[in-house]
């Protein structure tokens, strides 16, 4: 299924997308290596159990990175110009190596371009480590505000 049109976003609308992924330590350790961040609290096993996590933390930086790519099939796959900007990243709470995340997206926004050819749109995105049993934990939330095709002239289906 391909993103949505600027159209298609409507305001208020809350999208729990269906993809999940399960963090591995070469997950961890490819973002590090490919990014050059060696910080040891998310490499060094015995540096980061002295500390008050007790184990290597997931760069936070790949946490955000995989919420955002796992809500495209669902937002903007195919229908995306450019991602414009991500605002008020926070990280609540830590990811660990074998915690699974989850997303959800909230437009918060949208607004067309002033030629009228595209729109933007902001949503807020939610990043989640699922909990059996219990309520998910926040792990990762921002704003991205992308500019959105407008649907093809002629283009009516649904």
């Amino acid at each position: 299924m391909p993103g949505l049109y600027y159209e298609e976003f409507e305001v208020g609308e809350t999208i729990d997308h269906a993809k999940r992924r399960t963090i591995s330590e070469a997950d961890n350790q490819r973002f590090c290596d490919m990014t050059m961040n060696q910080q040891p609290l998310h490499l060094d096993a015995d540096l980061a159990g002295e500390t008050q996590f007790g184990e290597r933390l997931v760069n936070g930086l790949y946490t955000m990175s995989l919420a955002v790519g796992v809500s495209i099939p669902e937002t903007t796959d195919g229908t995306i110009v450019a991602n414009l900007s991500y605002d008020g990243v926070e990280h609540p709470n830590p990811v660990f190596h074998g915690d699974t995340i989850r997303a959800r997206s909230t437009v918060t926004d949208k607004r067309e371009t002033s030629d009228g050819e595209r729109g933007v749109v902001t949503m807020r995105v939610e990043a989640f480590k699922v909990v059996d049993g219990d309520d998910d934990v926040l792990v990762c939330e921002f704003e991205r505000t992308v500019l959105s095709e407008k649907r093809p002239e002629g283009d009516e289906s649904d």
